[in-house]
């Protein structure tokens, strides 16, 4: 089997955004005044993405939904840009997951989650004989319960024996819980993180002096190609052999709309970039002009284009 592409494995839910004026204090009413739908989690945002990146490029959907609407307009979703959903799974049993979000304008948004099917994602979900890819993405760990119980080990052995190339990203959750990561991370080619989750998988204050120790540690712990860090100051990348460091581009005030996606987005452009075998610093300067793209929007995906456009939007703030 010839292997193309990368397949995008975790997370598939619907955002319900209401509207509100104002958010009520216990017992009281405010009323909704506007309703709209997203869709959302790792497998839309790194799947469309990636698409819209380099639409060339077969991109596989991995998840699970429900036998719902909500499940039927995910799935549309990603498939009307370009995604393949051949992998993703009905649950007659489960509901699509959701997140109710209540958004004031200009304001503070409040968050209402259901796991839903995405709680029991695993490796019985995934028939590797259908997705010949080059390279899979498995995120997001410490949100999917199955996968951090050990379907997520399972996963990365399984594409290793089938010589796919893996990658793997975090939440960023305020817990102790990035000890369940660790033991997956010989059988992960690429780390992609921020800071945040860096320092907490290893223990350390995640500054800028202390990210290449960071990234050091990470690969000594079994990662086995690079690193990659992201931030807002700058985006890293180590491998055994080299450290590329890329500083952020200044942007002009006004330019950010939204910081929705925009380390998917990073994400997304730094795995077109190594599923082609570039350089370090290509795959910085991609996943970079990714981010800030995204940052042009309100949502995950809306700021992105091709990688030529991305490329020449990025340089106006490099001269």
């Amino acid at each position: 089997m010839e292997r193309k592409g990368i397949a995008v494995a975790g997370t598939l839910l619907v955002d319900n955004i209401y509207e509100i004026s104002a958010y009520p204090n216990e017992g009281e009413l405010t009323q909704i005044r506007a309703i709209r739908r997203a869709c959302g989690g790792l497998v839309s945002n790194n799947g469309i993405g990636l698409k819209k990146i380099a639409p060339e490029m077969p991109i596989y959907g991995v998840g699970k939904v429900g036998d719902d609407d909500a499940g039927k307009y995910a799935v549309e979703t990603i498939q009307n840009e370009g995604v393949d959903v051949s992998a993703i799974k009905i649950s007659s049993e489960e509901k699509t997951s959701f997140t109710d979000v209540m958004s004031i304008p200009g304001g503070q948004r409040t968050f209402f989650t259901y796991a839903g099917a995405c709680a029991s994602f695993g490796a019985d979900d995934i028939d590797w004989d259908n997705i010949p890819c080059k390279m899979l993405h498995l995120g997001y760990f410490l949100l999917l319960k199955k996968v951090d119980d050990g379907d997520g080990l399972t996963i990365l052995k399984e594409a290793t024996a089938r010589g796919i190339k893996t990658s793997v990203d975090l939440v960023s959750e305020n817990s102790d819980r990035y000890s369940l990561v660790l033991p997956c991370l010989p059988y992960v080619d690429n780390l992609i993180i921020n800071e945040f989750e860096a320092g907490n998988s290893c223990g350390m204050e995640p500054t800028e002096e202390n990210l290449p120790i960071i990234a050091e540690k990470l690969l000594s712990m079994g990662v086995r190609e690079r690193v990659i860090i992201h931030m807002p100051s700058l985006g890293l990348c180590k491998t055994r052999d080299s450290l590329t460091v890329l500083p952020s581009v200044k942007l002009p005030e006004g330019y950010v709309k939204g910081k929705t996606g925009a380390g998917d987005a990073f994400c997304s452009g730094a795995l077109i970039a190594i599923e082609r075998e570039d350089s370090p610093e290509k795959i910085l300067e991609l996943a970079e002009a990714a981010a800030v793209a995204s940052l042009t929007e309100a949502d995950a995906t809306s700021g992105l284009c091709c990688e030529k456009e991305l490329i020449e939007n990025i340089n106006k703030f490099r001269r």
